[in-house]
């Protein structure tokens, strides 16, 4: 059985000069305009990872334009990517460059180092709320290494949606006053995407 969110989201591509390169956002709209959620990639993977196809399934069908940002270094066809501040500038330019298409809401998102950027530009980009996926809240045996400062610094409503058994950070080591909801997976989320989709959508639901 495939899990769920496995299937292509269809979309269409444009291209998006960025300080860092040309970034590429794949926008898949059904025309409400009742707000934007614009999801990030993990470090060395892409917009095509289970959860980001799973959450911007379940969001287009409950009226939302989604658009998945991929990175100048992945369009570019490599792997590592750029250091933060480099991420965080192409982000913010493709985010800027949505702007006719943000309704009633922005909302920025990411998986693991996409959301760390979705964190980190927040304010910069006039985000309504932030998702994130598995976000690595430090590197794997290293909890002394706490990137919590990231998501505490956020300044709008957020949601955290964490495996139980993610070696990057599990709920109990969150900060105090940080909405996590745990769900029984790892840091792919790949088994559970269909229920991260879920609680994604739920939570959204109550700041509309």
């Amino acid at each position: 059985m495939r899990p769920a969110g496995s299937r292509r989201l269809a979309a269409r591509a444009r291209e998006v000069d960025t300080p860092s390169g040309t970034a590429r956002v794949s926008l898949s709209t059904k025309g409400t305009g009742c707000g934007l959620i614009v999801l990030g990639h993990g470090a060395g993977g892409g917009i095509d990872a289970v959860d980001l196809v799973a959450v911007g399934t379940r969001l287009l069908d409950d009226g939302w334009t989604v658009a998945r940002i991929e990175q100048p270094y992945r369009v570019q066809g490599r792997r590592a990517p750029e250091p933060a501040a480099r991420l965080d500038a192409a982000w913010t330019a493709a985010v800027a460059a949505l702007a006719t298409e943000r309704g009633d809401q922005l909302v920025v998102a990411g998986r693991s180092s996409g959301a760390r950027v979705a964190c980190r530009t927040a304010t910069a980009v006039g985000a309504d709320a932030v998702v994130a996926l598995a976000f690595p809240l430090h590197p794997p045996g290293r909890p002394e290494k706490s990137r919590a400062d990231e998501l505490t610094a956020v300044g709008v409503p957020s949601l955290v949606v964490q495996g139980d058994s993610d070696p990057f950070g599990t709920r109990a080591q969150f900060p105090a006053g940080a909405n996590v909801i745990e769900v029984h997976g790892d840091h792919s989320l790949r088994r559970v995407a269909g229920e991260a989709a879920a609680v994604v959508a739920d939570w959204l639901g109550t700041l509309r």
